[in-house]
């Protein structure tokens, strides 16, 4: 094992030999996804930081390691100061940061693990970014861990809602009306949904790491070992897709030379568009065509979700009910592991969707804080614990937060309110009805308008896309400060999660899912969300004071429906339990 200090300067010694000055190495691999496998870790095998988004660049003589809001606090306790500067992603962001390090250099990057849209943020004429044909990371890395080679299964039509046939023509529509005879596929989630296939190559998203070319006749060419497939998945492939090698990709991009070819720019890789470009294809530059469509979840998909959210509610009462009696004085990743055990009883369940947030008193202001085993804090008397997680189902994919109190003692004032003002966001959003045509962006402030008004805010988007038994983070559409300009559509699933966090302290972080749904008042102009999450907030961190009547109308109701529709479902202790924290909140309650 390389010591971690001495690796910075064992990538040196391979730049300086590639007559590079740095070399720029992104947070993801060959497929841009945000989970890696484990031989794909460069980012962390390099610096120490483990975040789900970030950047190094490593020059001669200095070095960066970036990251947004979320990590600030994890890269000042991952990140070692002496030998990385560390830098916010969004303050001080790499260009800049290599206009003031990098004038006249020349700046390696690896094509494969960067977007043209990526590289697009990082041109600049002060300095020239020069293509490497090896990765200097993977020269240096001794025992790097092999590439993941999982089962591959069928998600068939009674899960997914459409065949893969017919998913596959009404892409190659997409691709006609373009005038496009082929779009490379770098995204295995888009891979997953377009071929109903599932596999465990990453953690916590179930897809195959593996590229697709989709042509505008429907036929396919998806590049993988066929010996990972099951029976099922090479029945359904016996019209119209091909098994290739993964070795086989120059050679099947070479034949669509003299073709117009689609390439996402910000999710497939340059090195596609450089290859393609060498070859003679014609490049268009056009949103991944299976992103939209996917985000549309169908009817079977719908279901499957509520289902899905029906079996990980029940779950997470059990687990507040328990962290009720048993919580105070476990550790943060004993406390998520038990969640992850109520979940694990449903024979549908298929482990994490996302490695959870367990953070108690100030480990839960630090936003995508991760415990570790013997590093981790335990949950104290008094104090606040943020569980942040979810489970991938076979019908679905779920993501919740609930934020608690651990007692004996009342909560101080300033928690109580605080807590408040996020749970009024989160509810004003999910009572919003709003017309067809509407973007997340437009809705953002929805969720922060309480916490402003108190000079509060929080340094995340407040909901993102979710997938349906595929990626918890999922595209195109968002709830954020960041404009986006994908409006929301029926049969999207997105999370609603304001927060606030006082570091030092505590954070506050409230979760449900949405699906977006045609309005029951106008349902031909306008749209609302129905929620899919049920599970109590804690009423002990409640100032009903700053509760307005349509809030406590909202809350009640839906307290209501938590408990008429996970109640019967839990044993006697847990029922009791859920009866009184969901018990009907009057303006006098403290």
């Amino acid at each position: 094992m390389i010591p971690l200090a001495d690796r910075p300067a064992l990538v040196r010694d391979v730049l300086s030999r590639n007559g590079v000055d740095g070399f720029i190495l992104p947070r993801g691999d060959e497929h841009l996804g945000e989970y890696v496998a484990p031989c794909a870790e460069r980012l962390a095998w390099l610096t120490g930081f483990t975040g789900s988004a970030g950047m190094a660049i490593l020059m001669l003589d200095d070095g960066a390691v970036f990251s947004d809001g979320r990590y600030v606090t994890q890269l000042e306790q991952q990140v070692d100061g002496s030998i990385w500067q560390r830098q916010h992603l969004i303050e001080h962001p790499p260009v800049q940061w290599l206009r003031e390090q990098a004038t006249g250099k020349r700046i390696g990057y690896d094509p494969r693990l960067m977007s043209e849209a990526a590289l697009n943020t990082l041109r600049d004429p002060s300095f020239t970014l020069v293509p490497l044909a090896a990765n200097p990371v993977d020269a240096v890395w001794k025992g790097r861990p092999p590439a993941p080679a999982t089962p591959v299964i069928l998600q068939d039509t009674p899960l997914s809602g459409e065949a893969s046939k017919s998913k596959r023509a009404r892409i190659a529509q997409i691709l006609k009306n373009a005038d496009e005879q082929a779009v490379i596929l770098g995204d295995p989630t888009s891979v997953a949904w377009l071929l109903n296939i599932r596999a465990t190559d990453v953690p916590c998203t179930p897809v195959a790491l593996a590229f697709a070319i989709l042509h505008d006749d429907g036929t396919a060419e998806l590049f993988i070992d066929a010996t990972r497939l099951d029976a099922a998945v090479m029945t359904s492939f016996s019209e119209g897709v091909t098994l290739r090698p993964a070795d086989a990709l120059p050679a099947a991009l070479a034949a669509v030379a003299g073709k117009r070819v689609r390439i996402d720019p910000a999710a497939t890789s340059q090195w596609f568009l450089e290859t393609l470009t060498d070859i003679g294809a014609t490049v268009s530059r056009n949103p991944d065509p299976c992103v939209l469509p996917k985000s549309r979840k169908n009817l079977t998909e719908q279901a499957g979700a509520r289902e899905a959210h029906r079996l990980d509610s029940v779950a997470l009462c059990r687990f507040l009910h328990w962290v009720s009696e048993n919580g105070t004085g476990l550790a943060e990743t004993a406390l998520s592991a038990k969640l992850n055990a109520f979940r694990a009883e449903s024979p549908d369940y298929r482990g994490e969707s996302f490695d959870a947030i367990s953070g108690s008193g100030p480990n839960g202001a630090i936003i995508h804080y991760r415990a570790t085993p013997g590093q981790d804090r335990t949950l104290q008397p008094n104090e606040v614990y943020l569980i942040d997680s979810g489970g991938q189902y076979t019908s679905g994919t779920t993501d919740v937060t609930r934020t608690v109190w651990s007692g004996p003692d009342a909560a101080p004032d300033d928690i109580r309110q605080a807590f408040t003002r996020v749970l009024k966001g989160n509810i004003a959003l999910s009572r919003i009805r709003f017309p067809k045509g509407v973007t997340g962006h437009r809705l953002d402030t929805l969720a922060r308008m309480a916490l402003w008004q108190a000079g509060m805010d929080y340094d995340h988007g407040t909901g993102h896309g979710i997938g349906s038994y595929l990626s918890v983070h999922e595209g195109p559409c968002n709830i954020s400060s960041v404009p986006r300009p994908v409006p929301l559509e029926p049969g999207m699933i997105i999370s609603n999660e304001p927060g606030y966090y006082r570091p030092g302290a505590f954070g506050i972080r409230q979760e449900n899912l949405l699906l977006v749904k045609p309005s029951a008042i106008v349902p031909d102009r306008f749209l609302e969300f129905e929620v899919l999450t049920y599970a109590p907030f804690d009423r002990a961190l409640m100032d009903v004071t700053l509760l307005s009547p349509e809030d406590m109308a909202w809350l009640n109701d839906y307290h209501a429906d938590v408990l008429e529709r996970t109640g019967p479902l839990l044993d006697e202790p847990a029922r009791l339990w859920l009866e009184k924290a969901c018990a009907p909140l009057m303006e006098t309650t403290r």
